[in-house]
């Protein structure tokens, strides 16, 4: 079950890339602070990425490392996140 801090980090996350170039990139960070307030967007960092994951499985949007799309099951390390490409 989702959360509304979950909902929200969705959409932020669905409205930053929607407000960039088709191929830009997001680092899940930008979601937490869009949803955070003062410096607990800290705690928001692996909601922000779980929020990524789901996005990913809907089909809405792709993870990447160094360029390339990964698997968010067994990415390690810092992430991307851009819509999908065609």
């Amino acid at each position: 079950m989702t959360s509304d801090v979950d909902r929200h980090l969705e959409q932020a996350i669905l409205d930053l890339l929607a407000r960039r170039a088709a191929n830009a990139t997001i680092c899940p960070s930008d979601a937490a602070r869009a949803v955070g307030t003062g410096d607990d967007w800290r705690d928001l960092m692996e909601p922000a990425r779980r929020a990524a994951r789901r996005l990913v499985d809907a089909g809405d949007v792709e993870i990447t490392q160094k360029g390339r799309v990964v698997d968010p099951a067994t990415a390690m390390g810092p992430i991307r996140i851009r819509r999908v490409q065609a």
